[in-house]
């Protein structure tokens, strides 16, 4: 049993020195991200805007993310990854700012759309830097540890960071619960904003002009997509940095995601409001229900590597989808706050679970030179999901009110959320099997 232990562990070993970088870079700018996720909806509750209005500045973030996707990728494929992310960062970071300047839902949800457009480069352009910096043998190690660096910062940074500003917001005068708690929340966003700053400024210039000779060579890692030469022929679209090979491969790859973001958009983004209005939490205690799930995911996405060994990608990522769906049903309808917490963690755990390994799975069945605009598509139509949502979130808050919205928009992600898994299943569930059983390489995965 140890020794099955100390050679789990030592997967998670042997990472390039920018991979390990940018893992810290994840450690500091996911504690910013997840204060802003968990408390930025309140935040504008507190400001006293309404729930409807609340869904139209979700939405608009969204939108901005989703107009921004393709340009990052096309920017990142031309004047480097690290470029798209530095700039990334410095749009949340005056986001944020202007999040603490101004109380008007107009400006704020301008603003909304700058850290939006902000986080979807930032977003967009991990995958591929992650792929092309790390070696196939410990890539689903690499992602998943990323992820539970992000979901395990989200723990500290909730409780830390809900205390903080509890402490500061009495010291200064400030009701339990005032917008003025949570501006102070988002100054310490913006100083874990600035400190990310510099750690992606440790990271290796990529421009295609500017990779030094003894650095090792992209096709020795992941082949970065600014490197290989694009395929001469069967390339259905290379402008504004788009390039896709296969179009139905490419479709199957991204739509069961845009089904789940179409889900999601209408209920996780408002998780927050729906467990305070229910039950009554104040901002630490709802931060403390937001780090205890945060706490499970880390767990459960640091043994999925185990599973994905043992089942195939495909196979892993699709039992965890599929056992959380029942938990959304305790989620959305059980009137008592301990299950409920517990069915929150148990569906957060299982269902990001799998997006760690469903992105490398992605990542190596496509071309290197398709892999940022496949990254762009994916977190486009996530981003697109969650903006039609928005509305819909709004549309059902402003019809049906409180409990009736939230009925209507549980059975919808339920629904979406089977349908996305099940294709996703139908779609891939033979493709390893069949490579493993061939033994021939899958497509992206070694030198091109």
């Amino acid at each position: 049993m140890s020794r099955r232990l100390g050679t789990y562990l030592r997967s998670f070993t042997g990472f390039e020195r920018d991979a390990r970088i940018f893992l810290l870079t994840t450690l500091v700018s996911g504690a910013a991200i997840s204060l802003y996720w968990t408390d930025f909806n309140l935040y504008l509750a507190a400001l006293g805007i309404e729930r409807s209005t609340i869904g139209m500045i979700a939405a608009v973030g969204s939108l901005a993310g989703a107009v921004v996707a393709f340009p990052a990728s096309g920017l990142s494929d031309r004047y480097g990854r690290r470029a798209v992310l530095v700039g990334g960062v410095v749009l949340m970071t005056l986001a944020t700012l202007g999040f603490i300047a101004t109380s008007t839902a107009l400006l704020l949800g301008l603003f909304t759309a700058l850290y939006g457009a902000g986080q979807q480069s930032f977003f967009v352009v991990q995958a591929p830097y992650l792929t092309e910096h790390s070696r196939p043998e410990n890539r689903s190690e690499l992602f998943s540890l990323q992820f539970a660096i992000t979901t395990g910062t989200n723990v500290l940074a909730l409780i830390v960071g809900g205390a903080i500003a509890q402490l500061i917001g009495g010291s200064l005068g400030f009701a339990p619960g005032s917008a003025g708690v949570y501006r102070i929340i988002l100054v310490l966003m913006m100083v874990a904003f600035v400190v990310s700053l510099g750690t992606l400024a440790l990271l290796v210039d990529d421009r295609p002009t500017r990779r030094r000779r003894d650095l090792p060579s992209p096709t020795a890692l992941g082949e970065p997509a600014a490197f290989p030469a694009r395929p001469r022929s069967g390339a259905t679209a290379a402008r504004l940095g788009v390039t896709v090979i296969d179009r139905g491969r490419f479709a199957r790859l991204v739509l069961p995601g845009f089904l789940i973001a179409l889900g999601a958009g209408q209920i996780i983004p408002f998780l927050n409001l729906f467990i305070q209005g229910k039950f009554g939490l104040d901002l630490a205690q709802l931060n403390v229900v937001f780090a205890i799930t945060s706490l499970g995911t880390m767990v459960a996405i640091l043994l999925q590597p185990a599973l994905a060994h043992r089942m195939g990608k495909v196979g892993s990522v699709v039992t965890v989808q599929a056992v959380s769906i029942p938990f959304l049903v305790v989620l959305g309808f059980s009137p008592i706050l301990g299950t409920v917490v517990i069915a929150m963690a148990v569906r957060n755990s299982l269902m990001n679970a799998g997006n760690p390994i469903a992105n490398a799975f992605a990542m190596e069945r496509v071309h290197p030179s398709e892999r940022a605009t496949l990254a762009a598509a994916m977190s486009e139509l996530w981003a697109v999901g969650w903006f039609i949502a928005g509305f819909w979130y709004a549309g059902l808050q402003g019809l049906l009110g409180f409990t009736g919205g939230y009925a209507v928009g549980f059975v919808t992600i339920i629904v979406l959320y089977s349908t996305g898994t099940f294709l996703y299943w139908y779609w891939f569930h033979g493709v390893e099997a069949r490579e493993r059983a061939s033994g021939r390489p899958v497509v992206g995965a070694g030198p091109a």
